[in-house]
């Protein structure tokens, strides 16, 4: 998790695969489009460091749902295709006036964990939780870096640890 104290953005490019491990792999992003002014730069942010890190554009997949809770649904879809070494959900939700935020972050953190647990093809979460704008926009390329980044480098070290594993 992205703090005051620690961007998730920088990170060592000598610890992610090389181009000839990534070679044909393809991967999914699934952007939530509430919110659409942060999840849009967190997947421009995943996108970017896919594209840096030697995967073409016609390798990267975007789908688009409504909202974070819609997600899981999606990335279920994608999964069970196996076309994907890695897939990447991007939403984000802030806290309001009502227990809304916290149903919609619990349904979304146990379905992605269960996708997770069935082990088709990882599953990165890539959600943002916040209690204000504010903080979600110093996470989507602002102060404290940019959460998409994490994600996509988090879905390559994956691939690197866990590529050739049937």
């Amino acid at each position: 998790m992205a703090t005051k104290y620690h961007n998730l953005s920088e990170y060592d490019a000598n610890t992610l695969p090389t181009a000839e491990e990534l070679a044909g792999k393809k991967f999914a992003i699934i952007v939530a489009d509430w919110n659409d002014n942060v999840t849009h730069a967190l997947c421009d942010g995943a996108v970017e460091t896919f594209i840096s890190n030697g995967i073409s554009e016609e390798n990267v997949e975007i789908y688009h749902v409504p909202g974070t809770f819609e997600l899981t649904f999606a990335a279920s879809k994608l999964q069970k295709t196996g076309k994907y070494a890695s897939i990447i959900v991007i939403g984000c939700v802030i806290q309001g006036d009502t227990p809304h935020f916290d149903y919609v972050c619990q349904g979304v953190t146990q379905g992605i964990t269960q996708l997770n647990a069935e082990a088709v093809c990882p599953v990165i979460f890539s959600v943002l939780t916040t209690l204000t704008m504010q903080q979600a926009t110093d996470r989507a390329g602002g102060c404290l870096g940019n959460k998409g980044v994490e994600g996509a480098v988090t879905a390559l070290k994956m691939v690197k640890i866990f590529g050739n594993i049937k």
